[in-house]
Parts: C-alpha cells; structure tokens; sequence
C-alpha cells in the first residue's frame, strides 16, 4: 500500500471510528452473538488477491461489530474502566504509523527519551517522591511478575545466575491479601515459588488485608523453616476496591526484610487526586509499584506504569547485552530491554504523551471525581432502599450490592442475584458484572467510561430497581 493510498483508506477508517463512537448510546452495551457465530461469518481459506477497501470496512460493520462489548459505552458497569481516550487513540496511530521497535537507546531514541519524561511526567502527577523510576510495561500482570523476580533475587542474593530455587536451601514465601488479583498468585507461580508458598492473608469487614494475620503467617513460616520473601499490597481490590493497611504492611516488611510491592493497577489512577492519596500512605517505603493508565485515567490499552525505587537492581536481574546491542551509548542512557522481560518495546508512549497534551491534567481530575461522585450519589440510592444491601465502603468508583428480598437466603439467593444481573444484562441496557463475595455472589458496579453522565448511573439504579420488582412479582 502506497501512502496516497493509506491517506484515503485512512481518512475513510478514522471517519468510522468517530462514527463509532457518536453512535455508542444508540448500541447494546454487551454483545449477545452466539459462540462461534463471528468464525462462521468468515472465510476458511485467506483471500490470494487483494480484496477491496470497501469490503474490508462492510466486514466490519456487518460482522465485526455486532461481535463487540462496548467497553468505551457510557452505560458498561463491568470489570473496571478501559477507557480509550480518541486524544490517546491518535497516539496509538502515531506509534502504529511510525513502526518504532525500542531495542535499544539507538534504535530509537525518541522512544526510550519521551517514555523517561512521560513516567516522569506521571510521578509528578501521583505525587510520588524523586526517587522513583518508570518503566511502561504491557500490563500489571507483566508488572507483578517482573516484581516478585526481583524480590526473588535479592532475598537470594541472585540466586538465578547459580543453581536458581532448586539451590535453594529454604523454600521462599509470598505474602498477599485473598482479595488480591488473579495476577498476583500466577505472577508467584510463574516466577517459581510455587502455589504451596503462597500466603493468601484474610481480610477484615472491609475487606482489606488485616496486619495481625500477615505476621502471624510470616512467624509461623519461620518456625517451620521457609523464608518470607515478598509481600504484595493491593490498594483498590479487584472485587470491592478494598484498601490494605500500606503502612503497617510497610513496617511488617521492614522489620522481617521482605520485599514490598504495590498493586494499585486501577486504583493508580485516582492519586492524580490529591484527596485521594490516603489510600496509599506509605508508598514512598515500598520496592514496587504498579498502576495502569489504561484503565480509568484514559490511555488506550495498553500502558502500565511500573515503578521501582532500586532501579539497579532491576537492571542487574533483567538485563541481556548480546553483542548485536551493545553500542556506544551504552552505560550513559537507558536501555529499556533491561526493565522487563521483552528485548523488542513498542513506542507506548506516544500514547500517554498525547493524552496528557491534548487533554491536560485539569481534566483528567475533572473526570476522576465526576466518577467519585457519581459512585456516591448510587450507593445513596441503594442505602436509602429496602431491600438493598451495600456491601463495600465506596472509597472509589466501585459499588458493591445485592437484592435481599425476605425469606431469600443461601442458594436461593445466589439464583435471584445472578437471574436479575443476566437480564438486566440480556437487555443491552447496561452491562454489570456478577462476582462472589464471601461466600455469596452479589453486583459490583464499576463507573468510569468516559462518557458515563448522572442520567446514565440514574438509568442503570432504574433498570435495577425494575429487573428486581419484576422478578418478585
């Protein structure tokens, strides 16, 4: 494809995508296609000759998007917040256009020199002190792994350029909350402690980890001849958006010399909120950090920002320098491959760089608490009605709820819940998830699309209340 070519058929894509996104209210939030229903649609065999613009962009229409759940809707309540910003999606274009692979400094500088200055852009922004340095990495599962490896090797003084955990004498452990992300026990497994080293602490009434038992779990460890070696906080769980105790996990990890790393992925965001930065007092102690701007702040996925206090150690335990890399700029720059597990790194800059330019932080803020707010004003409503129960502390955008009709409990209960969220969601109206919370499933309702307004939060309480009423009568 010529580039005459490419400014046609590209003016003609970008066209669709801002029709896209005019026409989301108008869509079902979630697709209801039939699995397997997209690959019939398709050919068996690829096409040997070049087939037309046109058709390509029919396809697309007609068999690609009714395939889709609009995360960007205003009406998705789902998972969390993915927003794709169109400010950061131009970045996405540019990065894609441009075809920059960052092997080294020198191969292209631009990328390694714009993603120093965007993380540092960023831990502006989060208030975090001088000391930290960035990385972006794909996402926070990457980020967890790369953390507990480096935990790993500094408790065994790099044990990996020896005999590794098989030389081990004592069998190393992994301490985290059990509302910690999926992430977190297949980032322990991955980096080799595996699943019998790993301390799932329990949580109080709100669901945060509870210090008492993270020390009763780490002397009784000792006692019986493992090493306590890392400890993950969440700051804004996956469920409830919960908050761990950061400063007393902080001088846990002081006083037994473990390794602490932060998983604040979504919850990230919201420390660009002055008011908000309770939730992580006692970061600046910790050894890891990781929070993902491709959540609720706005960056197309994917963009996560890990972050380290010991930037050296981090190079010694990753770095490769095959002779094809070495250059000599080598030793006065930074050499990314060295900060995670790819050589090869896409310019995912650009995408964080755009959005912070095109939109600024005042605006982002602006968005932030509008979310905030709007979670409050729902939890209000559910609170104020009988037969609804809250079931979290709203600290962010999150809500968690269930119906209690009376004389409802146990199995039954769980068959109400999950009948009046599948035809709440069945209806295309909006999109919530179903998730087990003690033992129970409930509704965890995540506000934070882009174009979510009040009248859309409004809507979703109004199709609630119905589907529920519905069902009792």
């Amino acid at each position: 494809m010529k580039p005459e070519t490419f400014r046609t058929y590209g003016h003609a894509l970008v066209d669709w995508i801002a029709h896209y996104r005019e026409r989301l209210p108008e869509l079902s939030v979630w697709s209801h296609v039939s699995p397997g229903a997209i690959r019939a649609q398709l050919p068996l065999e690829p096409p040997e000759e070049p087939e037309s613009f046109e058709a390509v962009l029919a396809d697309l229409e007609q068999i690609i998007l009714p395939g889709l759940s609009h995360w960007q809707h205003p009406r998705f309540f789902g998972y969390f917040p993915a927003n794709a910003a169109l400010a950061s999606v131009l970045g996405d274009m540019v990065s894609t256009g441009l075809g920059q692979l960052g092997l080294n400094w020198q191969s292209s500088p631009a990328l390694t020199e714009l993603e120093e200055q965007m993380t540092e852009w960023m831990r502006r922004l989060l208030g975090l002190a001088d000391g930290w340095r960035g990385v972006i990495q794909d996402t926070a599962s990457t980020s967890t792994l790369v953390a507990l490896i480096c935990a790993r090797e500094r408790m065994t003084s790099h044990g990996a350029t020896r005999g590794g955990l098989q030389a081990e004498e004592l069998p190393l452990t992994v301490y985290c909350s059990g509302q910690s992300h999926s992430s977190v026990e297949k980032a322990a497994l991955l980096a080799g402690f595996g699943r019998d080293n790993l301390r799932p602490i329990a949580t109080d009434a709100a669901h945060a980890l509870r210090p008492e038992v993270l020390v009763e779990a780490i002397q009784r460890d000792l006692a019986e001849g493992r090493r306590p070696c890392a400890v993950v906080a969440t700051i804004g769980s996956t469920a409830t958006t919960a908050v761990d105790p950061l400063e007393a996990m902080v001088a846990i990890c002081r006083e037994y010399g473990l390794w602490l790393h932060v998983d604040a992925a979504m919850a990230g965001s919201a420390m660009i909120l002055p008011e908000c930065r309770w939730m992580w007092q006692g970061v600046e102690q910790a050894d890891s950090l990781v929070l993902n701007p491709h959540k609720w702040l706005g960056v197309a996925f994917d963009c996560s920002l890990y972050y380290v206090r010991d930037p050296q150690h981090l190079i010694q335990v990753m770095s490769t320098n095959p002779s094809y890399l070495q250059t000599s700029a080598d030793g006065i720059v930074t050499n990314y491959r060295d900060w995670g597990l790819p050589l090869g790194r896409r310019f995912r800059a650009l995408k964080l760089w755009f959005l912070l330019r095109l939109e600024g932080a005042a605006a982002l803020r602006e968005r932030l608490r509008r979310d905030l707010a709007l979670a409050q004003w729902l939890a209000a409503q559910i609170d104020a009605t009988e037969g609804w129960v809250r079931l979290n502390p709203v600290h962010l955008q999150t809500v968690c709820v269930r119906h209690e009709p009376p004389g409802l409990a146990d199995d039954a209960l769980d068959r109400h819940t999950l009948d009046w969220i599948g035809r709440l969601n069945a209806s295309g109206v909006a999109y919530l998830t179903p998730a087990v919370l003690d033992g129970r499933w409930m509704a965890r309702i995540s506000i934070g699309a882009e174009l979510t307004t009040q009248e859309d939060v409004a809507h979703l309480w109004q199709a609630m209340c119905a589907e529920v009423n519905g069902s009792q009568g």
